[in-house]
């Protein structure tokens, strides 16, 4: 692995470590090393290396939030009255449990959020009395995902 101008430059050992990891993050390192043949000891020096790169952002486990009872992801196009708006209506939407995801974006949207709620109806309680009740934001536009159809993190 080598740092190059903010950007990390890893081997094909350091690619076949993440492709299990990107897999299984609880992989035993002991069967990693044996599948790609070095130690187990080699592996470990190599994740701290990419830990502390800054490339490996953590691990954890991923909630199914449909067992919950959360069936319904919507993405919100947040219209602000002002670009001096941001920062306060970010703030506001931190607060929000059901929002996922914030993007400050180009276009005619101020904000782009992810949210995920129970049904339609928590949708609409999320949207009427939370969202738009935020200071600052003037309208939203709310698309229902039906199917999530591609989920990936990008290829090593």
């Amino acid at each position: 692995m080598k740092l190059n101008n903010d950007t990390v430059k890893i081997d094909g050992i350091d690619k076949k470590i993440l492709r299990f990891l990107m897999k299984d993050a609880r992989k035993p390192v002991l069967e990693i090393a044996r599948s790609i043949g070095i130690s187990g000891a080699a592996i470990h020096q190599r994740l701290r290396k990419l830990e502390s790169s800054g490339l490996i952002a953590g691990s954890k486990f991923i909630i199914n939030p449909k067992v919950l009872g959360y069936t319904t992801m919507a993405y919100v196009g947040v219209y602000l009255d002002k670009a001096m708006s941001n920062p306060k209506a970010v703030k506001e939407l931190e607060k929000i449990p059901e929002v996922l995801e914030s993007h400050y974006t180009t276009g005619n949207w101020s904000i782009l959020i992810k949210v995920l709620c129970k049904d339609n109806e928590h949708l609409m309680h999320v949207l009427n009395k939370n969202i738009q009740q935020i200071e600052g934001v003037s309208r939203t536009e709310t698309f229902i995902s039906l199917v999530q159809q591609i989920d990936r993190q990008i290829t090593i």
